[in-house]
């Protein structure tokens, strides 16, 4: 797995911690794949959330930018849909601190 897959599967994994993804959420992450240049392939587990641990380590091993653009990647992500409810807000504090951030 390369490192935008992670990235992605990372965010997904703020996406679905409230248990609901929006279209406005699945927009986003829509859109960060294409931009990142994944696979349909890739794209197909991002959204399966396939490897999602793997891809916690590979994020944790980046730069402390690619960290904090990740951190900031998240709080974009999770309010999308223009709310960031308690599940999401949980979830990306859970990322930021496992990132040392």
């Amino acid at each position: 797995m390369n490192a935008n897959v992670a990235k992605c599967l990372v965010v997904s994994k703020v996406l679905v911690a409230d248990g609901i993804m929006t279209d406005d959420e699945r927009a986003f992450l829509g859109e960060m794949m294409r931009r990142l240049g994944l696979t349909p392939e890739e794209q197909q587990r991002v959204v399966a959330l396939d490897e999602l641990d793997e891809a916690d380590q590979i994020v944790a091993a980046l730069s402390a930018d690619e960290r904090r653009d990740i951190v900031e990647l998240l709080v974009d992500a999770a309010s999308a849909d223009g709310k960031l409810s308690p599940h999401e807000l949980a979830a990306v504090q859970r990322v930021t601190a496992a990132l040392g951030l």
